[in-house]
C-alpha cells in the first residue's frame, strides 16, 4: 500500500488530523525564508503536545532542509525527535554522510527541454540516491524554487526514472488526481502539501480526503 505524508504542519490541530486519517509521515519544514516554515521550538510543541492527544502509533516525523549545515540538521533532528530528514538543496553525497538520520532527497524532474539527456541525468542522481541508502523524492522543477512548488509533471517520467524502485512522488498531487498519480507512477510514497489547503492553510476535509483516496487508490 502507498504510504502518505502530510508536509508543512504548521498547527497541532492539522497533525493530529492527518494523524487520526492515517498519514504514515508528517513534514514540518525548516526550511528558511519559505511559507511554510516553522521554527524548531513551534516544531517540538507540536509534537509533544501531538504525542500527549495520540495514543495510537505515531506517524514518522520527517524535517525539511535545503541548504543548511548538518551541525544545525542534526541538532533540530535531535531537538523535536525527529525521525527522518528531507533534504531540498542542492546537498551531495559527502553532506549526507554527515546526517544522523535516514534521508529523504528530493530530485528536481527537469524535463521540458533535452528530454533524453536530462532524463538520464536525473536517473543517475536517483541511482546515487538508492545506492547510498538513502530515499529519492521526484518533484517538479521550478527555477530558484526551493522544497516543493504545488506543480505536476508527467508522470510517466517518474515511472521511467523510477526503474520499478522505490520512490516518493510529489509535486501537485490533490485528491482528486491521486489515484491517477498513483497508478501511473506505483510510488512507494506520496507527498502532498498545498494540495491540502485551502488559502493557504491545511484543509481539514482536503486532507482527510486526500489520505482516504490515496490509500484506497494503492488496494
Amino acid at each position: 500500500m502507498t504510504k502518505v505524508k502530510i508536509c508543512g504542519l504548521k498547527k497541532l490541530e492539522h497533525a493530529l488530523i492527518a494523524t487520526e486519517s492515517g498519514a504514515d509521515f508528517l513534514g514540518f519544514v525548516f526550511v528558511e525564508g519559505v511559507r511554510r516554515q516553522i521554527s524548531s521550538i513551534d516544531a517540538y510543541e507540536i509534537i509533544r503536545q501531538l504525542k500527549e492527544n495520540y495514543t495510537g502509533k505515531l506517524p514518522e516525523l520527517v524535517g525539511l532542509f535545503a541548504n543548511q549545515g548538518s551541525s544545525y540538521v542534526n541538532q533540530v533532528v535531535s531537538q523535536c525527535g525527529l525521525d527522518r530528514v528531507q533534504l531540498c538543496g542542492d546537498e551531495d553525497s559527502k553532506y549526507w554522510s554527515t546526517i544522523n538520520s535516514p534521508i529523504i532527497k528530493q530530485v528536481k524532474m527537469e524535463v521540458e527541454n533535452q528530454r533524453e539527456d536530462i532524463l538520464r541525468r536525473i536517473k543517475q542522481k536517483v541511482d546515487e540516491i538508492r545506492e547510498a541508502g538513502h530515499m529519492p523524492l521526484l518533484d517538479s522543477y521550478e527555477r530558484g524554487a526551493l522544497g516543493g512548488t504545488g506543480k505536476t509533471f508527467d508522470w510517466s517520467m517518474a515511472k521511467l526514472v523510477s526503474g520499478n524502485q522505490r520512490i516518493i512522488l510529489a509535486g501537485g498531487l490533490t485528491s482528486d488526481n491521486i489515484n491517477s498519480a498513483i497508478n501511473t507512477v506505483q510510488p512507494w510514497a506520496v507527498d502532498v502539501s498545498s494540495g491540502v489547503e485551502t488559502d493557504g492553510q491545511k484543509d481539514e476535509l482536503k486532507v482527510r480526503n486526500f489520505i482516504n483516496n490515496a490509500l484506497n487508490a494503492s488496494k
